[in-house]
């Protein structure tokens, strides 16, 4: 596990729920933010608009879809893409939680059910060059244990935001997270933050 490298200018942003550290220095007018995993609850991705980010909010989930568009701001800065973020375009089966009141499905079925729908994913290069960004401050990944293809994957080929946020869901792997930390520890990148399985890493690389 990676050794965690405090500061004392960290912010959370977003409800108790969906909410994450970051660093003031990324928290910038004009800085560009794409946020992976949206559910019911895009709190933190409203706050970073608020603060003068552009923001482009990533979720295939059809309730995911109807609760972003009922609630995301109609300006320049904030795009939402209905679909899915991974390494690759590719069509995936995006598997139901268990309970049934959970927005949250997953492209591993972390949860082992049968229930599913069909949708678009691609990489977060690819997104990136649809809406017209050549690079990214900051990146919130929340996938449902897509982050352990999606990350490996950019750490090997870039964008490598100045900051990434991301969630090891559960079920996974103890000795899968170490793997993960040590990826971006070799890439350059400190961990700053743990809340639970939500973690913050500052790079530096230059977005």
């Amino acid at each position: 596990m990676l050794r965690i490298h405090p500061r004392d200018d960290l912010v959370r942003l977003g409800s108790s729920h969906s909410g994450w550290w970051v660093p003031e220095d990324v928290l910038r007018p004009g800085a560009v933010a794409y946020c992976a995993g949206a559910g019911e609850d895009i709190s933190f991705d409203l706050e970073l608009h608020g603060r003068g980010l552009t923001v482009v909010t990533i979720d295939p989930t059809p309730r995911a879809i109807s609760y972003v568009n009922s609630v995301k701001p109609e300006d320049r800065r904030f795009v939402f893409v209905p679909m899915g973020l991974w390494h690759e375009a590719s069509q995936l089966s995006f598997y139901a939680p268990a309970d049934p009141g959970d927005v949250s499905h997953s492209v591993l079925n972390l949860q082992r059910t049968t229930d599913s729908f069909v949708a678009q994913a691609d990489s977060l290069d690819a997104i990136m060059k649809a809406c017209g960004h050549d690079h990214v401050d900051l990146l919130k990944v929340d996938i449902e244990g897509a982050e352990s293809t999606v990350l490996p994957h950019l750490l090997a080929h870039g964008p490598y935001p100045a900051v990434v946020c991301f969630e090891y869901d559960q079920p996974q792997s103890v000795r899968g997270l170490r793997r993960l930390l040590r990826l971006f520890g070799e890439n350059g990148y400190d961990l700053i933050k743990q809340e639970r399985w939500n973690f913050t890493l500052r790079g530096n690389h230059e977005a």
